[in-house]
């Protein structure tokens, strides 16, 4: 009998063993975080069709500029058109120094790349070679178009 006894203990307790522990949710492991994807040639610097620095929107900034017989057209996929007095020339602009200046590049290389500030989203101020304020230079101001 009291081998039975003790059967009927090991069974008791084990299925209150069983029925006393809760279950627990599976372990995952940790997450890992995948390596950030190297960037693309398009994502680190502008491309070679729009040099234009990514801190100077050129379809924001394109437009035509003014001041005395001076006009500059500025077009947002990075060409420009000049007329001074009796020049016209043609050509590409890129911005430089984050932005803050604006290079016109003449297809013509009799004539020199010309620098202008940007001093707003509406004026730019020409440079001398060093970019330096050139002497003399007024600003050329945004043309707004009359509707």
């Amino acid at each position: 009998m009291n081998h039975r006894l003790l059967s009927l203990a090991c069974v008791g307790l084990a299925a209150l063993a069983i029925t006393g522990c809760k279950p627990q949710a599976p372990v995952e492991p940790p997450a890992t975080v995948a390596p950030a994807e190297p960037a693309t040639s398009d994502e680190r610097a502008p491309s070679a069709t729009s040099s234009i620095s990514p801190a100077l929107d050129p379809k924001g900034f394109a437009g035509t500029f003014t001041a005395g017989g001076a006009t500059i057209s500025l077009t947002a996929d990075g060409g420009f058109n000049l007329k001074d007095g009796t020049a016209a020339f043609d050509g590409t602009w890129t911005a430089e120094a984050d932005g803050a200046q604006i290079r016109l590049d003449p297809n013509s290389k009799a004539e020199p790349d010309r620098l202008y500030a940007v001093v707003g989203q509406d004026e730019i101020r020409p440079l001398d070679a060093a970019g330096q304020p050139a002497e003399g230079g007024i600003g050329l101001q945004r043309k707004t178009s009359a509707y």
